[in-house]
């Protein structure tokens, strides 16, 4: 009996471990055109977050930046995932108090309800890692990281 227990806990993990690949593929390629956005005009970024009284506006855009586009790399590939999620979870409490907060929630009004999700998003991440089909499973044997 209890090897049919552990079987069956066995196949009902695959979809769980599916269900965080492509959360973590969603959430990475969500974030890849705004990061390349930032990157290709990393002034212009500097300047907008001054705008908004963003504090020291060029080393947040330098910084914000280097967090999305490592961020897309790990996240897709599994690997750091939970310190990662953590780095991109500060990035979008920034997002929604500087930029999407003053505007309410909606998204017809460029609000925080995107950003919202994409930080509860990481919080799963951050809170259940990456899953099984990731680099951090492959590893971290000792499963902190599953």
């Amino acid at each position: 009996m209890k090897d049919l227990v552990a079987e069956i806990k066995v196949l009902f993990s695959y979809p769980r471990n599916i269900v965080l690949l492509l959360a973590r593929l969603v959430i990475a390629y969500g974030f890849s055109m705004p990061a390349l956005m930032k990157f290709d005009n990393i002034g212009g970024t500097a300047e907008w977050f001054e705008s908004i009284s963003i504090p020291f506006p060029v080393f947040t855009a330098y910084l914000v930046t280097g967090i999305e586009i490592m961020g897309i790399v790990l996240l897709i590939l599994g690997f750091f995932t939970r310190y990662i999620s953590l780095f991109l979870s500060c990035v979008m409490i920034g997002a929604i108090l500087f930029v999407h907060g003053p505007n309410g929630y909606s998204l017809a009004n460029n609000g925080m309800e995107v950003p919202f999700y994409y930080l509860l998003f990481l919080t799963i991440f951050v809170s259940y890692g990456p899953g099984r089909f990731s680099l951090d499973s492959l590893f971290f044997k000792d499963g902190i990281y599953e």
